[in-house]
């Protein structure tokens, strides 16, 4: 396994009234911020804060190009961004749900205590494939084939590329002393968007090539 430390780009926040970073997505323009009571986005290259949806939004949160997908304690809605609409709504899985992602037709959701990420259909909700992993399991996302998922466990936390397959580790980097990962979205090159969590801050990791 490859393991260094997380190169820390650049630090947002805290936002005005946003105690806590659920989920993070990002939809090409801006990074939307799951805070609990509403989806947040803010310009990456400024930290300007943009709009807001407010809607139950208290884990994560993934985009698939059109739709915004919010977990929302036992359900995952699927929302319109430009008009904050429900679109759908299916079941999430029980468990302690944590991260969500986009990627090939399907969701990732993360489950944290469980220590697993579940491989979802979107319209109805069945868990299609499920990977296991030996940590508290946070945010989770694709980028160029490769999934990661962020972990928060005993005060230390690291984003892991794992194989898909098997679960293994392939790639660890370790987060700096007290920085929690809560959400975790790739911006499809070179740049990893990290919630952290009660701290209120979004952290930018560089994506190791």
């Amino acid at each position: 396994m490859n393991r260094s430390a997380a190169q820390v780009l650049q630090e947002f926040g805290p936002f005005p009234g946003v105690e806590h970073v659920h989920g993070v997505s990002y939809d090409g323009r801006h990074v939307w911020l799951a805070t609990g009571e509403m989806l947040g986005a803010f310009d990456p290259e400024t930290g300007e804060p943009q709009r807001s949806i407010e809607i139950e939004a208290d884990a994560g949160t993934a985009f698939d190009g059109q739709h915004l997908f919010q977990i929302a304690a036992d359900r995952i809605h699927k929302i319109e961004p430009a008009s904050g609409r429900v679109l759908a709504t299916i079941p999430a899985p029980p468990g302690s749900n944590s991260g969500l992602a986009w990627a090939e037709g399907s969701l990732w959701l993360g489950q944290y205590r469980d220590r697993k990420i579940h491989q979802i259909d979107p319209d109805s909700g069945a868990i299609l494939r499920t990977i296991e992993s030996n940590r508290f399991v946070t945010g989770v996302t694709w980028v160029d084939g490769e999934l990661w998922h962020g972990t928060w466990e005993d005060d230390g936390s690291d984003l892991r590329r794992i194989d898909p397959a098997s679960g293994e580790v392939l790639q660890q980097l370790d987060m700096p002393q007290g920085t929690g990962v809560s959400g975790l979205e790739s911006d499809g090159t070179e740049r990893f968007f990290c919630g952290g969590g009660a701290s209120g801050k979004l952290r930018v990791v560089r994506r190791p090539r």
